[in-house]
């Protein structure tokens, strides 16, 4: 199994995952600087180049959900993601999926236009109300519980946390505490301190 992979980029969400199933992968890292991701045997893996690309045998995989769907099912016995037919399995990809497609460009979005010189910020008090809607959504669904789904971490939760901890850095969470909590618990785990490593 190979991980194509920049630091400091969403790459490294992926990451944490294969740390948290403890299987073996390889890991190529590309230097964005020097265009590695734009070469024409990388853009044969992802039609963008970008990060992150899983080739899992004779499955290549670019899209950053499928990458996560993908690994949490094909090891089952390491339960990071509720099995098909289990009640938390709808919830589960309703939680991977809100974190990539909504949550996270509710953040990029609200940073982008937040680094606007002033009269150009015309979206951001939109933008801001958006973003509280998002975060407010996930603070109520989550209640200060420690996991998104049943009582175990999943997927699900690595997604959340790693975006959440994005809009921390950003200090877009100081209205939720309760997300602060749920950040700090997550990524203080041993397989996303190696995930960050080097």
């Amino acid at each position: 199994m190979k991980l194509y992979f920049a630091p400091r980029t969403r790459a490294t969400r992926h990451r944490w995952l294969l740390e948290e199933l403890e299987v073996p992968y390889e890991l190529l890292k590309l230097d964005l600087s020097k265009q590695e991701n734009k070469t024409p045997a990388y853009l044969a893996l992802h039609p963008f180049g970008e990060v992150p690309v899983l080739v899992d045998g004779d499955v290549t995989l670019f899209e950053s959900s499928a990458i996560y769907l993908h690994l949490a099912d094909r090891f089952p016995e390491k339960h990071l993601a509720p099995p098909p037919g289990s009640p938390e399995r709808g919830p589960y990809l309703q939680w991977v999926l809100f974190a990539e497609v909504t949550l996270e460009p509710a953040v990029l979005e609200h940073h982008r236009d937040a680094q606007l010189p002033t009269e150009q910020k015309t979206n951001l008090a939109r933008q801001h109300a958006r973003l509280d809607e998002v975060l407010t959504v996930i603070d109520t669904r989550l209640g200060g519980r420690e996991f998104a789904v049943g009582n175990a971490f999943t997927a699900a939760d690595l997604t959340l946390a790693s975006i959440l901890h994005l809009a921390h850095t950003l200090r877009l969470l100081e209205k939720h505490p309760r997300l602060i909590d749920y950040v700090m618990r997550h990524t203080k785990r041993p397989a996303t301190r190696r995930a960050v490593a080097g």
